[in-house]
This record gives C-alpha cells, sequence and structure tokens, in this order.
C-alpha cells in the first residue's frame, strides 16, 4: 500500500513552511534517503538500538489483566524498558546519526510529556551534541522529574510562556529557533508529524516497534495478533506499531485519543473520534486539528502531557480517512483506573499516556473471544508522572510529604 505521493499522504501531510527552511528540509530529504540505502548506517543504527536501547523490548503476555477482561488473550509491548523509558529512544538515535551526518553540532527538540526531551537529550550527549530542548510553562510543572532529568544530561530547557504553555506551544517556540539557526543545529522533531520528511523519518525509525511484534507473536503463538492497541497524540508510537501490519487487513488498528474531562472544547485532546475536528494547516502539515472557523488551534486538555496536543500526525488522518485505523477515546478517569490496573495486576508502571491504551482494553477485550489476541502498545513507563498519579491517587500522602521536604 503506497499511498505516499508529492510529500502527501493522501490528501494530508505536505511542507507548507517558510521559503528560508526548504533547503534545510531538502536536505534532511537527500541525507535520510541515502542513509535509508547505506548498510553501514543501517547496521550502526541497529547496532545502538541493541547495545544502548536495549531493543528487542519484551513483548509480555499478560495473564491477569486477560483473566480479569474475560475476553481476549492480552500481550504488552513493553516499550518502557527501553533506556530513556519510553520509545522516543529509537528515533531519537535515528535522527542523531542523520544530525551526524549532515555535520551540525545542535539538537533542537520539544517535548510535552519530556519523554521525547529526555530521549533527545541522552542522544546528545552519547555523541556530543549541544541540546535546546522547547517545553510548554505547564508541562514543566506536571512533568518536572523529566525535566530534571534533562538539565542533569546537560540539555538547556527552555520554558516556553506563550498561548496554553503546552505542546503546540512549545512546537512552535523549536521551529522558531530552528529557523533562526539551520546552519548548525537539527530540528529533531519527536512525533510523526511536522513539515516532509518528517512524518515519514519518525514513523520509519519507530517501524522497529511493530517489526518486532510481529516476529515476537508469531515465534509465541504462531499467528498474528487480532488487534492492536496504541494512544494516539502525534502518532510516533502508534504509526511506529502500525506500520508493519498496515497491508495485514484481518488485524484491526485501534487509536486510542485523550477524552480528557469530556466532549466540550478545552476539556479534550481528540481529533478522530468524536469529530469535532476539521482539516487545516498548521506548524507546516496538513491533517486534523480542533480549531475554530478561523482556523485558530482550540485549548486542549488531557491528564497526560503527551496527548495534550490539537493535531494528529497526517499519516494517521489518511488513515483514519481509508478506514483502516479506528479511534476511540477514554475519560481521564478510565485513564487512571487502567493505570492502577496494569499496577495492581502486572507489576509494571505505565506512563499516563500508555494508560490510555490499557484503559482502552476494558472496552475492547471483553467483546473478542477468547482464542483472539490484542497487544498493546506500553509506550512508556510512569516515574515522570509522579506528580499527577500521587495527587489523584494518594492526595494527602503525597501532601504531607511535599510539605515535610519543604521543612527540610
Amino acid at each position: 500500500m503506497n499511498y505516499l505521493k508529492d510529500k502527501h499522504f493522501g490528501e494530508f501531510g505536505g511542507r507548507y513552511v517558510p521559503e528560508m527552511l526548504i533547503p534545510a528540509l531538502d536536505q534532511l530529504e537527500k541525507v535520510y534517503f541515502e542513509a535509508k540505502k547505506d548498510k553501514e548506517f543501517q547496521k550502526e543504527f541497529n547496532q545502538i538500538l541493541k547495545d544502548y536501547v536495549g531493543r528487542p523490548s519484551p513483548l509480555y503476555y499478560a495473564e491477569n489483566l486477560t483473566k480479569h477482561f474475560g475476553g481476549a488473550k492480552i500481550y504488552l509491548k513493553n516499550e518502557g524498558l527501553n533506556q530513556t523509558g519510553a520509545h522516543k529512544i529509537n528515533n531519537a538515535v535515528g535522527q542523531a546519526l542523520l544530525c551526524k551526518r549532515m555535520k551540525k553540532k545542535s539538537l533542537v527538540a520539544e517535548t510535552g510529556a519530556g519523554q521525547h526531551g529526555v530521549a533527545s537529550s541522552s542522544i546528545a550527549a552519547k555523541f556530543g551534541f549541544d541540546c535546546k530542548v522547547f517545553m510548554g510553562a505547564v508541562d514543566i510543572i506536571r512533568q518536572y522529574p523529566n525535566v530534571y532529568s534533562m538539565k542533569l544530561l546537560g540539555a538547556d530547557v527552555i520554558r516556553v510562556e506563550d498561548g496554553t504553555k503546552t505542546l503546540k506551544d512549545a512546537v512552535n517556540a523549536a521551529l522558531k529557533y530552528w529557523i533562526e539557526n539551520l546552519k548548525e543545529s537539527h530540528y529533531l522533531i519527536g512525533s510523526a508529524l511536522g513539515p516532509y520528511p518528517y512524518p515519514l523519518i519518525v514513523r520509519d525509525f519507530q517501524s522497529v516497534i511493530g517489526k518486532e511484534i510481529k516476529s515476537q507473536i508469531l515465534k509465541q503463538e504462531g499467528k498474528l495478533p487480532d488487534a492492536l492497541i496504541a494512544c494516539v497524540g502525534g502518532g510516533s508510537n502508534s504509526m511506529g506499531m502500525f506500520h508493519s501490519f498496515i497491508k495485514e487487513k484481518k488485524v484491526r488498528l485501534i487509536g486510542v485519543e485523550a477524552g480528557g474531562r469530556g466532549n466540550k472544547i478545552g476539556d479534550h485532546a481528540t481529533r478522530i473520534a468524536n469529530e469535532k475536528s476539521s482539516i487545516g494547516i498548521v506548524q507546516g502539515y496538513k491533517s486534523f486539528f480542533i480549531q475554530n472557523k478561523e482556523g485558530q488551534l482550540q485549548q486542549t486538555h488531557s491528564i497526560s502531557a503527551g496527548l495534550d496536543y490539537a493535531g494528529i500526525g497526517p499519516e494517521l488522518a489518511y488513515l483514519a480517512n481509508q478506514k483502516r485505523v479506528e479511534f476511540i477515546n477514554v475519560l481521564d478517569k478510565e485513564v487512571l483506573e487502567g493505570f492502577k490496573n496494569l499496577i495492581k495486576m502486572e507489576g509494571i508502571f505505565p506512563a499516563l499516556e500508555s494508560a490510555h491504551a490499557i484503559a482502552a482494553l476494558k472496552k475492547i477485550a471483553p467483546q473478542m473471544s477468547k482464542k483472539s489476541i490484542i497487544v498493546a502498545n506500553v509506550s512508556g513507563r510512569g516515574d515522570k508522572d509522579i506528580f499527577i498519579t500521587a495527587r489523584e491517587i494518594d492526595k494527602k500522602g503525597w501532601t504531607k510529604f511535599l510539605k515535610e521536604e519543604l521543612k527540610r
């Protein structure tokens, strides 16, 4: 299924950027396609994934969750066991190698949940690059453990006070800085969005997730899964998981969006599942966005910083239009329930982003037969979310701890 044409996935994607960015994007496209054919590049990429990232990540049979829901057999792809604690490091490794190939000295990144920021900072430390990470002021507060890690790694974390002070504003600030520093810097976009060729590059570097799942599930079960489930912000973990299965028409591909507090604008970050978004061009690409009639992005909300974003990657938009990927959303309260279920039943701490996929299992697994197989992507681990989950689950104990820390 080759649906990429003229830098678009169907009608979505493209390269809607200022003229001054075109040479940098042309260079990146040229270098990427050269690297893709270069056996030495691929060898180095895969070696780093093995020795530094720790791939392959496990495909784990969640026996207790399976019994609890009473339907399909549930497997978990545990990307949280990667170096830096999430899937984001896969793409960071690949783009850092492209940066080295282009002989640039600096990485520029944006981050919401902080996992891409940590991945970018880590790979910058490994390769000796300078690193600037743009992060919304709201996200800095709710994801401070990752901010602390980025600073330890030597990155310059730049607080973004514009707009809603979340991911979309961090992307704008990072793009602005990159435009002003094109010669020495590479913009390491963390999700499968932005101007072409970024959606393609990020998806390809993350496709290792789906490739491993296909090999692992055939070895463990002797057949392909009946369904794959992943949370969807911009689309890096979901497209990384889905890409190897797009041609496998019998495998359901299910994306889970942030239902937040409810259906009102400003209370959620659902672009596809509730049909409240519309097609627009934002931040260099054409896709579905939560926007008003004038094309201005609207406020979004999610308990998870990584899904608190008004747009969706162009390839996912295309696959949604083609009915190849189906979308559902889950509420914040359902996410917290999924978070607690995975911890108490399997001893795995998921990121709140990943807990969206776990929450969706409750809706999907019981509807399927016990002979069916679901694979859910645990795209990251939950260390970073302690300031959110502790306040929600153990507010009294957490408040007491913070007060004691202030006294000390």
